[in-house]
C-alpha cells in the first residue's frame, strides 16, 4: 500500500539529482512545504516545468509517509516565464520562493501563506506595484511561523493612532509622539501595513517595509537556523534602494541602516 496526494502546488526550488532527476520542493495548501523526487526534472524537456514560481498540478506518491517520495506534475500557470520580462516581478517571485523554502517547516500546512502567495503570483504583471502585497505576505509569513509583530497599539502609550515605528527588539509598534529621541533606532512603519494605502506607491515606503520585515526574517526566521537571508531577498531590497540612491551609495546606506538598528 502506498500513500499519495494530488493538489495544486507552487514550485519553490528544484535541484538536479542523479541522472536527469531533480529534488523539488513545492508549497501546497493542505500539505505545506513538501519535497519529492521529480524523475527527469532536470532533463531538457522538463526543466521549465520545475522553475520556482510555477503553479503546477502536483501528484506525490511514496511507499511510506516519511519517505522522500516521487513527484509527477502538469503545468497550470507559468509564473516563472511570465516574470522574466520584468525585473521587479522576477525579483519578487525569486525572493518569495527563497524565503518560503528557507523558513516554512516541512509538511506543515499554512493555507493562508499559500493562498496569498498564489494571489501574488497572478498579479506579477503589475511589476513593482505589487511590492506592498509582497511585503504584507512576508509579515503574514512571520506571524504564521511565530515571529509576528504587534502593530495594534503603541508599546509606550497604548494609543492606536499615529503608529509610525516598530521596535527592532520587541516587534511592537511605537507612535510618532512616543518615539522621541529614539526614533533613529526604530524601524519605520509604512502606513500600508495598517490598511492606509496613501504610501503604497512610494519607493521609500517599499524600502521601509522591506527593511522592517527583513529585520525579523534575518534575526528570527533565518537567524535562529544560523542562516543568512537568501540572496534573492537581498537583491530585491537592493533593487528598491537603488530607486532612492545612486548605486555607488547603496552599500553606504545599507551599512548605516544596519548600524542604527540594534
Amino acid at each position: 500500500m502506498s500513500v499519495e496526494w494530488t493538489e495544486p502546488a507552487i514550485v519553490l526550488d528544484a535541484r538536479p539529482y542523479g541522472e536527469g532527476g531533480a529534488v523539488a520542493s513545492v508549497l501546497t495548501e493542505s500539505y505545506g512545504r513538501h519535497k519529492g523526487l521529480a524523475k527527469g526534472g532536470s532533463a531538457r524537456g522538463n526543466v521549465a516545468l520545475w522553475q520556482p514560481g510555477n503553479l503546477i498540478q502536483c501528484h506525490w506518491m511514496a511507499r511510506l509517509s516519511d519517505q522522500l517520495g516521487a513527484f509527477t506534475a502538469e503545468l497550470v500557470h507559468p509564473g516563472a516565464a511570465l516574470a522574466m520580462d520584468d525585473a521587479f516581478a522576477l525579483g519578487i517571485l525569486s525572493s518569495a520562493c527563497a524565503v518560503a523554502e528557507g523558513v516554512l517547516p516541512e509538511r506543515e500546512a499554512h493555507p493562508r501563506v499559500f493562498g496569498d502567495l498564489l494571489r501574488l503570483i497572478t498579479r506579477l504583471g503589475e511589476g513593482s506595484a505589487v511590492l506592498p502585497e509582497y511585503i504584507a505576505w512576508e509579515e503574514l509569513l512571520l506571524r504564521e511561523i511565530g515571529y509576528g509583530m504587534n502593530l495594534e497599539r503603541c508599546a509606550a502609550t497604548g494609543a492606536t493612532d499615529a503608529l509610525a515605528y516598530v521596535s527592532p527588539r520587541t516587534g511592537r509598534a511605537v507612535s510618532a509622539n512616543a518615539a522621541g529621541e529614539w526614533k533613529d533606532r526604530l524601524l519605520r512603519l509604512p502606513s500600508f501595513f495598517l490598511g492606509d494605502r496613501a504610501d503604497a506607491g512610494s519607493a521609500q515606503a517599499w524600502a521601509d517595509g522591506l527593511r522592517l520585515t527583513g529585520h525579523f526574517l534575518e534575526r528570527d526566521a533565518f537567524g535562529l537556523q544560523h542562516k543568512p537571508l537568501p540572496q534573492a531577498r537581498v537583491r530585491l531590497e537592493d533593487r528598491v534602494l537603488a530607486l532612492l540612491v545612486p548605486a555607488e551609495n547603496l552599500e553606504l546606506l545599507r551599512n548605516q541602516s544596519d548600524s542604527g538598528v540594534k
